[in-house]
C-alpha cells in the first residue's frame, strides 16, 4: 500500500475521531457512558464514509488468454459473381464463423476489398474493380509487428492498382482460390494507343495490342468500324509462342468533333468469354491548323527541343528567329513563344498585345524582370540576382486543358532568378514550385485568358532536360511533345472562352466512375464559387432523364456518375439563374473489366503464398486450411498478464453499515432524550 494512502487514511481516523469528541464532549458540561457511545459510532460512521471516498486499493496481476487475430479478406468484385462463385464464398464464410475450433483459438474480422476496402461481414460481389495490394498493406499496417495470418479468398485477378505479387509484408497469407483454375483458349485485345486528339484531313496512328491464349495455331480477323462500318481490317496469325501482335495502322479523320471507334477480334471457336474481344475508343477531330514563332535573343537547347516537340504533331510548323528592333511579321503566326525576353522584345510585346495574339512566355537566367514588370503582363517578381532550382510539382485540379501527370516530380529541375514571385491576373496553375523537395505552392506553369487573350507562363529554362527525362523514362518523347502539344493547341485556339467551361470525355465504360468537372467564372472571369450548376442527361435508348447537382471542391465543380446503363446519353450543363449552358454528348460502353478473365489467377496466389511462408488452397479443399490454422503452432494462444487495482473494501457492504451506525446513533439518542 502507498504511504500517501496511510497517510490519507490517518488523517482521515484523526477527523472523524476529531468530528466525535468534538460532538458528543466538547461542549458537554457532564458527559455521560452515552456520550462515549454516542461518540464511537458517529467517529466509526464518519470514518467508513471517508474511507469510502479514499477507496483503497492494491496493485494485482491478472492472467487472461490472448487470442491471435486472424483478418479474413474477401474480394467482392463482380467477378466472384461472373465466375458464379458467389454461393461458393459465402458458404466458405459460414464454414470459417461456425467453426468452434477456429474460433476458439482466433478473433476473426472479416473485410471485404474490390475498388475499397473496409471491415464488413456481408457482401454483394458487385464492386467494378479489384485492389489486392491496398487491402494487403493496410492489414499489415493494421496488425503492425505482429506476425498474425491473413486469410485471402479471391480469384487472383486484379485491375487496380500495384501488383500484390510484390507487396512487402511479414504476415503469412493464405490464398483460397475461388473460380475456374483450367486454361481456356481466348484471344483478347489487350489494350488500343491513340492520341486523344487530332485534325481535321489529318491520319493519327492507331495502336491495338492483340493476346493469344492457346496451343493450336489460328488465324483471325481484326477490324475497326466507325458507325457500324469497317474502316480497317486485317488477318493476324497466332501461335502458342507467337501469341501477341501489336497492329499499327493510321486512320483519316474526317469528321470534325468526337469520333467514336469499335476494334473487333473474330472469336475463336467455343471461346468461353467474348467480352474481351471487342473494344472502343475515341478522338476528338479539330479542324485547326497552325504555325507557332519562337523567338529569342540567343540560341539555347530549349529552342530546338520545343521546335521538336511541336513539330511532332504534322498539323504544326515552328519557325524560331533572334529577336530584332525591327517590327515582327506576326500575322503569320496563331502562336508565339518568347523565349527569356528582355528590352529588346518591347516592340514585339506591344504588337502581342494590341493584336490581341496569344503566347507562352518562358523566363530563365538570362530574363531581364525589370523589363517584364514593366509591361503590366500580370506577372512581376522581386528577384535577387541569384539563381534558382525550381523542381515541378503536378497540380490535378487543374481544367484549363487536359493533362496527365507524365513524371514532372522526377524530372529535372529548371533554372530561374530567385525572388518572390507575384501574379494580378485570372490563373490556374498546372505545376507548382518545388525547392528542395518542398512545395512552396507558388506556380511554376500558369495559364491565363483575358477576354480571348491567352497567355502560358513557364518560370524555368531547361525545358530540353525535361524531354530527355521523358525519353529515358519512357524510352519515348510521345509524354513531353504531347504535354508542349496541348500548350500549344490550348493558346492556338482562338475560340473565345466561355463563362462555363466543361471536363468530360467522349466514352465511358461501364461500371466505371464517370468524374465530370466543370470550372464557372463571373463576369470578370473570376471563379464564382456561390453558382448552382446542373447537370441534366437524357438516356436517348430510354429517354430516362437525370438532373444532378454539382459539389464544389476547390476552385471547380465535380460530380461523379456512377451506374450508367451503357448507352448514348446526352447532357445539358446549366447555371441556376443565368443563361448560360453547355450541350453534348457521350457514350457508356458494354465494358465490364471484371469480365476480361478467363480464369482465376492460381499461379500468382501461389507465388504471394509461398513469398510469405503461408500455403495456397483452392475452393474444394479449404477445410484442409481451417485444420492447419487451428494446428498451426506459430499462432497458438498466449498468456499474458495485466495489472489491475483491486479495492480492499466492498462499498456494498460499507454504505449499508454506515446507515445501520446512523440509524443507531438516531435510535439511542432518540431513547435517553438526546434528539
Amino acid at each position: 500500500m502507498e504511504k500517501y494512502l496511510i497517510i490519507w487514511i490517518l488523517l482521515g481516523l484523526l477527523f472523524s475521531s476529531f468530528f466525535g469528541y468534538y460532538l458528543y464532549y466538547y461542549k458537554v458540561k457532564q458527559p455521560t457512558k452515552i456520550n462515549l457511545v454516542l461518540a464511537i459510532i458517529r467517529s466509526l460512521a464518519i470514518f467508513l464514509i471517508i474511507l469510502l471516498l479514499i477507496n483503497p486499493t492494491i496493485p494485482e496481476k491478472v492472467l487472461f488468454p490472448q487470442k491471435t487475430k486472424l483478418s479474413v479478406l474477401v474480394d467482392n468484385s463482380s467477378s466472384i459473381k461472373y465466375f458464379k462463385k458467389d454461393s461458393l464464398v459465402k458458404h466458405i464464410l459460414e464454414s470459417l464463423k461456425t467453426d468452434k475450433k477456429l474460433n476458439k483459438k482466433f478473433n476473426i474480422d472479416y473485410y471485404s476489398f474490390g475498388n475499397k476496402f473496409q471491415l464488413n461481414d456481408t457482401f454483394n460481389f458487385d464492386e467494378n474493380q479489384t485492389d489486392i495490394s491496398i487491402p494487403l498493406k493496410r492489414i499489415s499496417k493494421i496488425q503492425k509487428n505482429t506476425t498474425n495470418p491473413i486469410l485471402l479468398i479471391s480469384d487472383g485477378n486484379q485491375t487496380l492498382g500495384n501488383d500484390y505479387q510484390y507487396v512487402k509484408i511479414k504476415e503469412p497469407i493464405f490464398p483460397i482460390v475461388v473460380g475456374d483454375t483450367s486454361k481456356y483458349k481466348d484471344v483478347k485485345i489487350s489494350q488500343i494507343n491513340v492520341n486523344r486528339y487530332s485534325f481535321i484531313n489529318n491520319k493519327f496512328p492507331v495502336e491495338t495490342i492483340l493476346q493469344y491464349d492457346g496451343d493450336q495455331p489460328v488465324s483471325l480477323r481484326y477490324s475497326i468500324e466507325k458507325n457500324g462500318k469497317i474502316i480497317f481490317n486485317k488477318q493476324v496469325n497466332f501461335t502458342k509462342t507467337n501469341n501477341s501482335r501489336i497492329l499499327k495502322t493510321f486512320i483519316k479523320a474526317t469528321q470534325e468533333g468526337p469520333n467514336l471507334f469499335k476494334s473487333k477480334i473474330q472469336s475463336l471457336k467455343n471461346e468461353k468469354n467474348k467480352t474481351n474481344n471487342s473494344k472502343n475508343f475515341s478522338v476528338e477531330v479539330n479542324n485547326k491548323q497552325s504555325k507557332i514563332l519562337i523567338v529569342s535573343s540567343f540560341y539555347h537547347p530549349d529552342l530546338g527541343a520545343l521546335k521538336k516537340a511541336i513539330e511532332s504533331d504534322k498539323q504544326r510548323k515552328v519557325n524560331i528567329e533572334i529577336i530584332s528592333n525591327e517590327k515582327n511579321q506576326i500575322d503569320d503566326y496563331q502562336t508565339v513563344i518568347l523565349y527569356q525576353p528582355d528590352e529588346k522584345f518591347n516592340l514585339l510585346l506591344n504588337q502581342l498585345n494590341s493584336k490581341k495574339l496569344s503566347f507562352v512566355l518562358i523566363t530563365g537566367s538570362k530574363t531581364d524582370w525589370s523589363f517584364i514588370n514593366t509591361k503590366s503582363l500580370g506577372i512581376n517578381k522581386k528577384n535577387i540576382n541569384q539563381l534558382e532550382n525550381y523542381s515541378a510539382a503536378f497540380n490535378s485540379s487543374f481544367l484549363t486543358f487536359s493533362q496527365k501527370n507524365i513524371g514532372f516530380e522526377n524530372f529535372p529541375p529548371l533554372l530561374d532568378y530567385f525572388g518572390e514571385l507575384t501574379i494580378s491576373i485570372p490563373h490556374q496553375t498546372l505545376l507548382f514550385q518545388n525547392i528542395n523537395g518542398f512545395s512552396s505552392q507558388k506556380p511554376l506553369l500558369i495559364s491565363t485568358n483575358e477576354r480571348n487573350h491567352k497567355k502560358i507562363f513557364l518560370f524555368g529554362e531547361d525545358l530540353w532536360k525535361w524531354r530527355s527525362s521523358s525519353f529515358q523514362k519512357d524510352n519515348s518523347f510521345q509524354y513531353f511533345d504531347k504535354f508542349i502539344g496541348s500548350i500549344i493547341q490550348y493558346t492556338t485556339n482562338k475560340k473565345i472562352r466561355d463563362r462555363l467551361d466543361l471536363e468530360i470525355k467522349p466514352s465511358y465504360n461501364i461500371n466505371s466512375k464517370i468524374l465530370i468537372s466543370a470550372f464557372y467564372v463571373d463576369e470578370n472571369y473570376q471563379f464564382d464559387n456561390r453558382a448552382t450548376l446542373l447537370l441534366t442527361i437524357v438516356n436517348k435508348d430510354t429517354n430516362e432523364k437525370s438532373i444532378l447537382p454539382f459539389s464544389l471542391f476547390d476552385s471547380s465543380y465535380q460530380i461523379y456518375l456512377n451506374s450508367l446503363n451503357s448507352g448514348k446519353y446526352e447532357y445539358i450543363l446549366t447555371v441556376e439563374g443565368q443563361n448560360i449552358s453547355k450541350k453534348g454528348s457521350f457514350v457508356v460502353n458494354d465494358f465490364f473489366v471484371e469480365e476480361q478473365f478467363t480464369s482465376a489467377n492460381s499461379n500468382k496466389l501461389g507465388l504471394l503464398a509461398k513469398k510469405t511462408k503461408g500455403e495456397l488452397y483452392f475452393e474444394d479443399n479449404y477445410h484442409l486450411l481451417i485444420d492447419k490454422l487451428v494446428n498451426d503452432n506459430r499462432f497458438n494462444i498466449e498468456q499474458k498478464s495485466k495489472e489491475i487495482s483491486t479495492s480492499l473494501i466492498d462499498k456494498t457492504w460499507m454504505m449499508l453499515f454506515v446507515i445501520f451506525l446512523l440509524s443507531l446513533e438516531w435510535f439511542i439518542r432518540k431513547y435517553f432524550g438526546k434528539v
